[in-house]
């Protein structure tokens, strides 16, 4: 036999029922919370063009994308994310829609990287999106939801990380460094590579007070009392406005009542891009890896021809589940409550006392193999099942076990 038909690709996995059932589970807080908040679901097709994602200054790379042609030659792609299809629903499908548009969705998207623990290529999300609305009151909305979900779930011991990526720009538009130079600072702050960003700043023909604060940024972290410092540090108007929204959305937080879980970092500056104001990720010790992330991005639907801000988040379901079990927060799957056993003589009846009992709620198996009674209850035992009931000759024999 093939080894490739009995395994399955690098980053994709199969869900047993212990673990499906969690993530059902995880989905089914995530919609009720969504829900709660006014947020209506809406399911973009998993098959989309693959200019919905490369095309435009929001791109993704296109190396990260499951790609093949239709008949015609036109290339489509595996959904790499969520984000970009609903910008294109909201923009073509619900541009008559009065503002702000709250859509939520969960659902798989698909992604190419190099397998390592924690990345996977198929990747089961949910999430929400604002549309139409800008302001702190927004950016405070969508991290109040993925506390929210998260605390739902049980998870303890998680913080919210905020960073606001126009404190960056402002700095490196006070340093007119070019796109190059922009790309290779940016990689060194978020990855807080202190040694080779010393060295890269060493190199650059940028006066010196103006390369100072770079250095700071990735030590830029912790709570509300960590702003005064950075504010020190920004002299120019986009970093203090940057500074000054932190500050409204903390407070709102604040008056949510989730303050507790907010730290800030400003030296997440990855995305600069894409985002255009807040980002955050959510974190937790017991997995090495954000659980959540998400930010304001006022420039992707205009990408599609309709011209409004929007702001967002998505939960990493697999990620979460890991960080569940780390915790021992796993729901245990529910057991099955009677085992119905019967012969073809009593088969009209085993059948109507069964379907009396599910009416009732009951989940109930029935026993399909020739077995004696010891066997039986061998079975049982292995299903977690306690209680078996034996039909015969007309009379209903129940057994706990």
């Amino acid at each position: 036999m093939s080894y490739w038909k009995t395994h399955i690709p690098l980053g994709v996995q199969d869900f047993l029922p212990d673990e499906h059932y969690n993530k059902l589970n995880i989905e089914a807080v995530a919609r009720d919370i969504f829900s709660s908040w006014g947020y209506l679901e809406v399911g973009p097709p998993s098959l989309e063009y693959f200019d919905v994602f490369y095309e435009g200054k929001l791109s993704i790379e296109q190396e990260k994308m499951f790609k093949f042609c239709e008949p015609g030659n036109r290339i489509l792609v595996l959904r790499p994310d969520f984000t970009m299809p609903i910008a294109r629903i909201v923009a073509t499908k619900l541009k008559d829609e009065m503002l702000p548009i709250r859509l939520s969705y969960i659902g798989n998207v698909y992604r190419y990287e190099e397998f390592q623990s924690g990345k996977q290529r198929e990747i089961a999300q949910a999430g929400i999106e604002l549309m139409g609305v800008k302001g702190a009151e927004a950016d405070a909305e969508v991290i109040a939801i993925a506390i929210e979900t998260i605390k739902s779930l049980g998870l303890s011991g998680f913080q919210i990380d905020i960073g606001q990526v126009e404190f960056y720009k402002g700095l490196i538009k006070e340093c007119g460094l070019n796109e190059e130079q922009s790309d290779k600072l940016t990689k060194l702050i978020d990855n807080k590579n202190m040694l080779a960003l010393e060295f890269f700043l060493n190199g650059l023909n940028v006066a010196e007070e103006l390369k100072r604060p770079f250095m700071k940024l990735p030590l830029l972290y912790g709570d509300i009392n960590m702003l005064e410092e950075a504010r020190n540090i920004a002299n120019n108007p986009q970093s203090e406005r940057a500074i000054d929204n932190l500050y409204a959305v903390y407070e709102i937080l604040e008056d949510y009542g989730l303050s507790n879980h907010i730290t800030f970092d400003l030296g997440m500056v990855h995305s600069i891009n894409y985002y255009t104001g807040i980002i955050f990720r959510g974190i937790t010790h017991d997995i090495g890896y954000p659980i959540c992330g998400g930010g304001r991005y006022d420039n992707l639907v205009s990408e599609f021809g309709y011209d409004i801000p929007s702001t967002g988040f998505a939960l990493g379901i697999k990620r979460l589940l890991i960080a569940l079990e780390r915790q021992s927060k796993l729901l245990a799957k529910p057991n099955i409550d009677i085992l119905v056993v019967f012969d073809e003589d009593s088969r009209k009846e085993g059948y109507a006392y069964i379907q009396k009992l599910r009416n009732k709620g009951k989940s109930v198996e029935q026993f399909l193999l020739d077995a004696d009674l010891k066997d039986i209850k061998e079975y049982a035992k292995s299903k977690s099942i306690n209680k078996i009931v034996n039909i015969k000759d007309g009379n209903v024999e129940e057994m706990i076990i």
